[in-house]
């Protein structure tokens, strides 16, 4: 069996629920009570919007039968084993982490006492926080991302965009473990592809203005970024400052593009998060986290921005505008 098919097969074996109808699920009359950990605010976006509609779609009304406890860091990492362990002191019966960046802490802070679904893990083996992602063990699952493959795929649309393309600046945060490991496996693609990498780092949003300046003094052919919370929270200004400095950049997800950036192509948030929701179903109704196997992303989307090509002088070929799930115009 193909890998694609495998994958295919496997998500649809994970939202083909065996524990019976939502709605006789639901029944006890029981309130149950699940945490959202964050590092950056999800309150009033899209990616909480689907996780709560895939809840519903289960049958839980939150609110109502199940009791949604949100925690945000802010934009601050160092604040999240502090807000897991407030919401396992809340009596929550589960933790839901937006990524990978919210996972350890919560099984840290959790000592592995409280389910935990994770909606965009960029690497669960690497970390260490699942065994493998057929069997995960513990008390961690969800969906993960394939940050190396799609890394390579984003140099070359970003390379197929404009040919003339050498030199590439990577916008990525080193305060998070799993970006350093896709920056490393990031240059042998590169290399194949005859594109110099230069690394631009952050730790904090703090430091964005440093990098932009970098940017500004030595300005690079063109720009890619990582995508990690951090970086998702600075897409207006990374955007408006690649659009005034006339910068093509490729970004992780739509979310950057619908901000002004050029291009993007990556797994569907939106999608992930609304899946995560068959985890937490799942789960309140019994099911061992370890025994629910990680999914991979089936939905990947290559959205080009028409509005920000004309602002910064790139063509976009015919041939790649017809392989776009989506323009905007």
């Amino acid at each position: 069996m193909r890998r694609r098919e495998f994958v295919a097969l496997l998500a649809g074996s994970l939202l083909e629920c065996p524990f019976g109808s939502a709605a006789a699920r639901n029944q006890s009359g029981r309130v149950r009570r699940i945490g959202v950990l964050s590092v950056v605010p999800l309150a009033g976006s899209g990616m909480l919007r689907a996780f709560e509609q895939g809840l519903r779609e289960l049958g839980w009304h939150p609110s109502e039968d199940v009791v949604i406890e949100y925690r945000s860091g802010d934009g601050h990492y160092d604040r999240l084993p502090a807000l897991a362990l407030e919401l396992a002191n809340l009596g929550v019966e589960l933790i839901f982490a937006s990524s990978g960046a919210e996972t350890k802490p919560a099984i840290i802070a959790t000592s592995g006492s409280i389910p935990i679904v994770f909606a965009v893990h960029g690497n669960p083996i690497g970390a260490g926080d699942v065994e493998s992602l057929a069997h995960p063990g513990g008390m961690a699952t969800g969906l993960s991302q394939m940050h190396p493959e799609l890394s390579r795929k984003q140099l070359e649309l970003l390379k197929e965009c404009v040919p003339a393309l050498s030199r590439v600046a990577v916008l990525w945060n080193s305060a998070n473990p799993l970006k350093a490991k896709d920056w490393d496996e990031m240059r042998p693609a590169a290399r194949s592809l005859g594109l110099q990498l230069e690394s631009r780092s952050m730790e904090t949003s703090a430091d964005l203005d440093g990098v932009l300046a970098a940017l500004k003094a030595h300005p690079p052919d063109g720009i890619l970024i990582l995508g990690d919370p951090l970086t998702y929270r600075l897409r207006a200004a990374i955007t408006e400052f690649a659009i005034t400095q006339h910068l093509p950049g490729m970004y992780p997800f739509r979310y950057f593009t619908d901000a002004g950036g050029l291009m993007s192509y990556g797994a569907d948030l939106t999608d992930l998060f609304r899946r995560a929701a068959s985890y937490v179903d799942k789960i309140l109704n019994g099911a061992k986290p370890g025994d629910l196997p990680v999914e991979q992303p089936v939905k990947f989307e290559l959205v080009i921005n028409l509005r920000t090509a004309k602002k910064i002088g790139v063509q976009v070929s015919p041939a790649l505008l017809a392989r776009a799930d989506d323009v905007i115009e």
